[in-house]
């Protein structure tokens, strides 16, 4: 299984627009944030996309992208969603439907937001051809088996994933100590760590990492950050498992 970070920004992205500061002026190409996403090759092939960043095509023009197969949503904010139509070029080379899976509420906003896309395959690809799969319990996808983590976005509830020995939690302000029993023995965190300072929606630095101390992943790698975290500075900072993630960074595993 391999994982793409294709995205580690928060919302604004980096550099921010009008911004002069050390990381949006940086010329190390690891503070250059899109809009968080990542996408997870598996073993037989399979790619599963997690979020449409409104940056997902310049992440797949970038990454040489050109398969979708499956779409996880952990929620319906811009930043994670507003990339949706970019899958129509997807669905245009595969020539097939994609699906898309997420909570109830989450597959009924897109619903009702971006029904135009929810179509069966037909001779006309001029839309994206995707299919809601509302989720919430364990479900098997392409042989690998998903879990959704409940986390708190401020007072949202949204999903993250388990996949394998690998989670994703972005946009987290609390986990619930019945999401922290599903995060046991793994490989690989990705974690939201926003900035510096406390936000009512998001965990900064110092919680980022007491969450990644009560987890205890093999190796945690901090994402959905603003540009108030510059790459150099805050990877000297951390302790040895816990490193910065940046745009384009793979993992490997087994």
């Amino acid at each position: 299984m391999q994982l793409t970070m294709l995205g580690v920004g928060s919302s604004a992205g980096t550099p921010m627009v009008g911004c002069l500061c050390a990381t949006c002026t940086s010329s190390d190409r690891r503070n250059n944030r899109t809009r968080c996403s990542s996408l997870i090759q598996l073993n037989n092939g399979k790619v599963i996309l997690i979020d449409t960043s409104p940056d997902l095509r310049q992440q797949a023009l970038r990454e040489g992208l050109t398969q979708i197969d499956a779409v996880l949503y952990t929620h319906t904010h811009a930043d994670h969603l507003h990339g949706i139509d970019d899958l129509r070029g997807f669905c245009q080379i595969q020539r097939s439907q994609i699906p898309l899976y997420g909570s109830y509420d989450a597959m009924s906003h897109i619903s009702d937001k971006f029904g135009y896309t929810l179509r069966e395959a037909s001779n006309f690809w001029d839309l994206p051809v995707l299919k809601v799969n509302p989720i919430d319990a364990p479900f098997e996808l392409f042989g690998q088996l998903i879990i959704p983590i409940p986390l708190k976005h401020g007072n949202s509830g949204i999903y993250g994933y388990r996949i394998g020995d690998m989670a994703y939690l972005t946009d987290v302000s609390s986990i619930p100590e019945s999401s922290l029993a599903l995060l046991c023995n793994l490989k690989i965190l990705l974690l939201d760590c926003l900035r510096y300072t406390k936000h009512y929606t998001h965990i900064n630095v110092e919680q980022s990492l007491y969450y990644a101390g009560l987890i205890r992943a093999k190796s945690t790698y901090l994402i959905h950050m603003t540009h108030e975290l510059e790459f150099a500075a805050l990877s000297k900072q951390l302790p040895n498992n816990v490193f910065v993630g940046y745009d384009g960074l793979k993992l490997f595993m087994e």
